[in-house]
Protein backbone atom coordinates (compact mmCIF):
# COMPACT_ATOMS: atom_id res chain seq x y z
CA UNK A 1 0.00 0.00 0.00
CA UNK A 2 1.38 3.53 -0.71
CA UNK A 3 1.81 6.24 2.18
CA UNK A 4 2.01 9.72 0.94
CA UNK A 5 4.50 11.73 2.37
CA UNK A 6 3.99 15.70 3.40
CA UNK A 7 6.02 18.06 5.58
CA UNK A 8 5.24 21.97 5.92
CA UNK A 9 9.43 22.06 6.12
CA UNK A 10 10.10 21.24 2.72
CA UNK A 11 8.41 22.98 -0.69
CA UNK A 12 5.09 22.01 -1.44
CA UNK A 13 4.13 20.27 -4.47
CA UNK A 14 4.37 22.86 -7.76
CA UNK A 15 2.15 20.20 -9.99
CA UNK A 16 -0.03 17.08 -9.30
CA UNK A 17 2.48 14.75 -7.59
CA UNK A 18 3.27 13.87 -3.94
CA UNK A 19 6.61 15.44 -2.08
CA UNK A 20 7.29 11.61 -1.47
CA UNK A 21 5.71 8.37 -1.68
CA UNK A 22 6.59 5.42 0.63
CA UNK A 23 5.97 1.49 -0.51
CA UNK A 24 7.04 -1.48 0.54
CA UNK A 25 9.93 -0.10 3.17
CA UNK A 26 11.19 2.44 0.39
CA UNK A 27 10.41 6.14 0.49
CA UNK A 28 11.00 7.81 -3.07
CA UNK A 29 11.04 11.60 -3.39
CA UNK A 30 10.56 13.80 -5.96
CA UNK A 31 12.96 16.02 -7.05
CA UNK A 32 13.97 18.97 -4.97
CA UNK A 33 14.85 21.92 -5.89
CA UNK A 34 16.60 24.82 -4.34
CA UNK A 35 13.72 26.58 -3.10
CA UNK A 36 13.03 27.62 0.44
CA UNK A 37 10.20 26.50 1.78
CA UNK A 38 9.44 29.78 4.09
CA UNK A 39 9.84 32.55 1.28
CA UNK A 40 8.78 29.92 -1.84
CA UNK A 41 11.74 31.03 -3.82
CA UNK A 42 15.01 29.85 -5.22
CA UNK A 43 17.72 30.04 -3.00
CA UNK A 44 21.03 32.44 -5.27
CA UNK A 45 23.52 30.31 -7.31
CA UNK A 46 24.06 27.00 -7.57
CA UNK A 47 26.00 25.75 -3.89
CA UNK A 48 23.14 27.74 -2.14
CA UNK A 49 20.54 26.05 -4.16
CA UNK A 50 22.08 22.29 -3.70
CA UNK A 51 22.34 23.08 -0.03
CA UNK A 52 18.60 23.68 0.27
CA UNK A 53 17.52 21.07 -2.43
CA UNK A 54 19.30 18.85 0.05
CA UNK A 55 17.42 20.16 2.95
CA UNK A 56 14.66 19.93 1.60
CA UNK A 57 15.15 15.95 1.10
CA UNK A 58 16.63 15.48 5.04
CA UNK A 59 13.42 17.37 6.30
CA UNK A 60 10.92 15.04 3.55
CA UNK A 61 12.72 12.28 4.45
CA UNK A 62 12.45 13.21 8.26
CA UNK A 63 8.47 13.18 7.83
CA UNK A 64 8.87 9.83 6.95
CA UNK A 65 11.54 9.07 10.23
CA UNK A 66 14.04 8.61 8.16
CA UNK A 67 17.75 10.18 8.05
CA UNK A 68 19.91 10.95 4.83
CA UNK A 69 21.79 7.80 6.00
CA UNK A 70 19.34 6.06 5.06
CA UNK A 71 19.21 6.96 1.34
CA UNK A 72 20.56 3.94 -1.13
CA UNK A 73 19.82 6.01 -4.88
CA UNK A 74 20.24 9.43 -5.77
CA UNK A 75 19.82 11.65 -8.83
CA UNK A 76 21.38 14.89 -9.43
CA UNK A 77 20.36 17.21 -12.26
CA UNK A 78 21.90 20.14 -13.18
CA UNK A 79 21.61 22.82 -15.61
CA UNK A 80 25.35 23.33 -16.24
CA UNK A 81 27.80 20.52 -15.99
CA UNK A 82 30.73 22.83 -14.70
CA UNK A 83 28.79 22.91 -11.92
CA UNK A 84 29.26 19.41 -10.64
CA UNK A 85 32.11 20.43 -8.42
CA UNK A 86 30.44 22.76 -6.41
CA UNK A 87 27.55 20.37 -6.40
CA UNK A 88 29.63 17.51 -5.55
CA UNK A 89 31.28 19.43 -2.49
CA UNK A 90 28.27 20.48 -0.40
CA UNK A 91 26.33 16.49 -1.59
CA UNK A 92 29.37 15.60 0.34
CA UNK A 93 28.86 17.16 3.05
CA UNK A 94 24.99 15.66 3.57
CA UNK A 95 25.96 12.19 2.03
CA UNK A 96 28.57 10.51 3.80
CA UNK A 97 29.07 7.11 5.73
CA UNK A 98 30.95 3.66 4.85
CA UNK A 99 28.37 3.04 2.08
CA UNK A 100 27.32 5.43 -0.35
CA UNK A 101 24.27 6.00 -2.22
CA UNK A 102 24.49 4.87 -5.63
CA UNK A 103 24.26 8.10 -8.01
CA UNK A 104 23.46 9.28 -11.03
CA UNK A 105 24.41 13.22 -12.27
CA UNK A 106 23.27 14.23 -15.45
CA UNK A 107 22.91 17.65 -17.46
CA UNK A 108 19.96 19.47 -18.20
CA UNK A 109 18.61 21.73 -20.82
CA UNK A 110 15.98 23.40 -18.47
CA UNK A 111 14.98 22.90 -14.56
CA UNK A 112 11.67 23.86 -13.38
CA UNK A 113 11.38 27.82 -12.11
CA UNK A 114 14.82 28.49 -13.66
CA UNK A 115 16.36 25.89 -11.07
CA UNK A 116 20.07 25.22 -11.43
CA UNK A 117 20.30 21.93 -9.52
CA UNK A 118 17.61 19.63 -8.65
CA UNK A 119 17.66 16.23 -6.38
CA UNK A 120 15.63 13.02 -5.75
CA UNK A 121 16.38 10.23 -3.97
CA UNK A 122 15.06 6.61 -2.59
CA UNK A 123 15.67 5.73 0.95
CA UNK A 124 14.86 2.50 2.88
CA UNK A 125 13.53 2.09 6.23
Amino acid sequence: MQKKIHTEKAPGAIGPYSQAVEIDQLVYTSGQLGIDPVTGNLAEGVEAQTRQALENVKAILAAAGLGMERIVKTLVFIKNMNDFGAVNKIYAEYICGDVLPARSCVEVAALPKGGLVEIEVIAKK
